[in-house]
This record gives structure tokens, C-alpha cells and sequence, in this order.
């Protein structure tokens, strides 16, 4: 229908806008502020104290488990001595 003109105009077209879009979305002015934007959206600086908050409900959790474990082998241990 549209003859040779129309799939040259096709072709280029299939070629061209993918090329351009990687040129344009690779470059460092538009990558570097978008991925700056993402990364403090997603991963937001850490503060000290809810560090040391999230460290201490740790330890606190590991010492529970602790502690239950030697309670459990401990009275596993008496009712075999019985």
C-alpha cells in the first residue's frame, strides 16, 4: 500500500525510539536526579538513636530466647533425674 517509502519510514522509526530513548533517559544530568530522588525516598538516612533503639529491642529479644532455652533444657534435665 504504502510501498518502500512507508516501511523505510517504518524502519527508522523501530530503530530511532529506542535509541533515543536510551540516549535520553542515560544521561547523567537526568539519571543521576532521578536515582538521588529514588534512593533518599527508599532508603532515608539513618538516624543514630533508632539505630541504637532497633539494636537494644535485639538484644533484648536474643536474651528472651536465651533465657528460654535454658529454662526448657533445665527442666528437661530435672525430669530425666527423676
Amino acid at each position: 500500500m504504502g510501498g518502500w517509502k512507508l516501511e523505510v519510514f517504518r524502519m527508522f522509526i523501530y530503530m530511532a525510539f529506542p535509541v533515543g530513548m536510551f540516549h535520553y533517559f542515560n544521561q547523567p544530568e537526568n539519571y543521576e536526579s532521578w536515582v538521588t530522588e529514588v534512593r533518599e525516598k527508599y532508603y532515608p538516612k539513618e538516624d543514630k538513636e533508632g539505630r541504637e533503639l532497633f539494636l537494644q529491642s535485639v538484644e533484648e529479644y536474643n536474651r528472651k530466647i536465651e533465657k528460654r532455652k535454658l529454662e526448657a533444657m533445665k527442666h528437661g534435665v530435672e525430669k530425666n533425674a527423676l
